[in-house]
């Protein structure tokens, strides 16, 4: 299956536009997180357990329904057996005596003739804490270390390496950038959604530059620019294919998944996205940018 059976668009031609559609993108995500700053979930706040009984057998989705009546709380649900609930609402400035009439009384209003009852209300703190953000982060900076050690051994040059971390920062950064002027709460869940994305970019890059790779022994009498061209032209549609059907797989989660999963799906969508942006615009063009520079420099302290 193809999209483009002979495809021949000049990426790097146009590589300016999409450098100036990413500086866009990256500067409007520092700006939203500057100001605006993340809504962090209860995963990353703690807040208060409020644990309610019913008379009779109860849905999750209908509690949900009726604690979605309030803008002020951020809630979590989790079902105790058929008849209790647990709720985990976000920290607030309200007390905890506050919290928990609320949401008796925002249950009552929806189970009207039931007789609920609130088994238990206590502080739970956040599921992650300053250590485990911290291993997160080394996490991170090891992941990006051995990615930039594999590329420069497997294609003997670290700037690609250095290029495909720059790429999946993009991708990362600017989905977290674009879910916080959205307003969405920034939650475990979504936290995953940012590592499967950061998985497919790299993925994806690497396959690209394995192309390159190749074409550079076929093609040595070929421009470096006009290789790169042929390069991406000819994944084009693999990466548009392959990333499509994560990003529709992700569209019906968004749409049809529930509320539970629909911010992992739109987190997902908006990387799946950004993904194949990065890696047919951004990539390869940032390694020609570069290497044309170098070159240029070498030919004036040759003529000098």
């Amino acid at each position: 299956m193809k999209f483009f059976k002979t495809p021949n668009i000049d990426f790097i031609g146009k590589r300016y536009l999409s450098f100036a559609l990413s500086i866009i993108l990256l500067v409007s995500s520092f700006i939203a997180i500057a100001v605006k700053g993340p809504d962090y979930g209860i995963d990353f706040t703690g807040g208060t357990l409020v644990q309610v009984s019913f008379d009779k057998e109860i849905q999750l989705e209908e509690v949900r329904s009726a604690l979605s009546g309030s803008e002020d709380l951020s809630f979590e649900l989790q079902s105790i057996g058929k008849e209790s609930i647990i709720i985990r609402v976000k920290k607030t400035d309200k007390t905890q005596d506050e919290i928990s009439q609320n949401v008796l009384s925002l249950l009552q209003a929806k189970f009207t003739g039931s007789n609920i009852i609130v088994d238990r209300t206590e502080y739970v703190g956040p599921s992650v804490g300053k250590h485990l953000a911290k291993q997160t982060m080394y996490a991170f900076m090891f992941t990006f270390l051995g990615i930039i050690i594999y590329v420069a051994f497997r294609f003997k040059s670290g700037l690609w390496g250095v290029v495909g971390v720059l790429a999946l920062l993009h991708d990362v950064f600017g989905t977290f950038g674009l879910i916080v002027m959205m307003g969405k709460e920034v939650n475990l869940t979504m936290i995953a959604a940012f590592l499967t994305i950061a998985g497919f970019s790299i993925n994806d890059t690497i396959v690209l530059y394995d192309r390159i790779r190749e074409n550079l022994r076929l093609l040595a009498k070929e421009s470096f620019g006009a290789i790169i061209n042929k390069s991406i032209n000819e994944v084009l549609s693999r990466s548009i294919i392959t990333s499509l059907t994560v990003f529709v797989v992700s569209m019906i989660l968004f749409f049809m998944g529930g509320e539970v999963i629909h911010d992992f799906a739109l987190t997902m969508v908006i990387g799946t996205t950004l993904g194949v942006y990065s890696t047919i615009f951004l990539c390869a063009p940032l390694t020609f940018e570069w290497e044309k520079r170098k070159r240029d420099r070498f030919k004036k302290a040759f003529k000098k």
